[in-house]
């Protein structure tokens, strides 16, 4: 698990003070948004169900209990707003899916969401509104972040194993030839002689890194790897804190790893933290540049 960080007071209510002025600007308080009739919820809900989804989707992707999810889905077909059916081929599967009134009340929630926007930046000029956009983004990037969670796996979990496949899978796109018997085995990553650490985003595994021990005192980072749709976000410089606080507990002071040329932005991420480039110090067919890191200990894994 990842070490608990202490939220300064001014921050929280910084958070909770913007939450309060933007859910009003936005008229998410209004039981009729946007001037339809249902509230905010029901809205969502029907864009987020598009031109048909499972509700097991759905409950993954907003993060919504079983029972309400399925009370709000039941109320917009009540309203003829939505169709709810078993999937022909997994009778589990509950699909739900617009009817033709549903797609026009879609189109006019689309339009209406576009005017209000609209409106609220029509007092910025074109500096400003440039500034807003940038400033959203990276509050969503830093959202999405906090919302991540890291954890330590055993290293044949399903879920290590599953972006393992997924890491030589990009690399074989990169350079041609990276297969599954170039990756670690999961007692390398496992127990005393190292660890393995999963990403998860909304119950999702999207990302992983792996450390083992390879001589006393040093220690090697194997397979930091983020899913293209979590890049940019900052999340493989928080594996890899996982993995330098997992060797310190090991007593491990220094760290190596090799990365291939073709891996511009591991190689500039490596650099930034820290790891100055060395020469060889082991021979992998993969390998052109070769990175190590002297760490502080910690208390001893226990």
């Amino acid at each position: 698990m990842e070490p608990v960080q202490q939220v300064a007071a001014e921050q929280v209510a910084a958070f909770r003070r913007f939450n309060r002025y933007f859910t009003r600007r936005i008229g998410a308080l209004d039981d009729r948004f946007l001037g339809q009739d249902r509230p905010l919820g029901e809205a969502r809900l029907l864009f987020e169900i598009g031109d048909g989804v499972s509700l097991r989707t759905l409950r993954g992707r907003l993060g919504l209990d079983a029972g309400y999810l399925s009370r709000m889905a039941k109320s917009l077909e009540a309203q003829g707003m939505v169709r709810i059916s078993v999937h022909p081929d997994d009778n589990r599967l509950r699909m739900v899916e617009p009817t033709p009134a549903g797609r026009v009340e879609l189109r006019e929630q689309n339009r209406r969401a576009d005017v209000l926007t609209a409106d609220l930046l029509t007092g910025l000029d074109a500096r400003q509104r440039a500034e807003l956009t940038e400033a959203m983004a990276t509050a969503r990037r830093l959202l999405r972040l906090a919302a991540i969670t890291v954890e330590r796996v055993d290293g044949a979990a399903p879920d290590a194993r599953a972006c393992l496949e997924a890491y030589a899978a990009d690399l074989t796109a990169r350079f041609g030839s990276f297969t599954a018997s170039d990756l670690v085995g999961p007692e390398e990553v496992s127990g005393a002689t190292g660890a393995f650490f999963v990403a998860y985003e909304e119950g999702r595994a999207v990302g992983c890194g792996g450390l083992r021990t390879l001589e006393p005192g040093v220690g090697e980072l194997k397979h930091v790897w983020v899913h293209p749709d979590a890049r940019r976000l900052g999340l493989a410089r928080r594996l890899l804190e996982q993995l330098e606080g997992a060797a310190a507990e090991r007593g491990l002071n220094l760290l190596r790893l090799d990365t291939n040329a073709s891996l511009t932005e591991a190689r500039a991420m490596y650099r930034a933290c820290g790891y100055p480039e060395i020469p060889a110090y082991v021979d992998h067919v993969y390998a052109d540049h070769w990175f190590e890191k002297r760490l502080t200990p910690s208390a001893p894994l226990r």
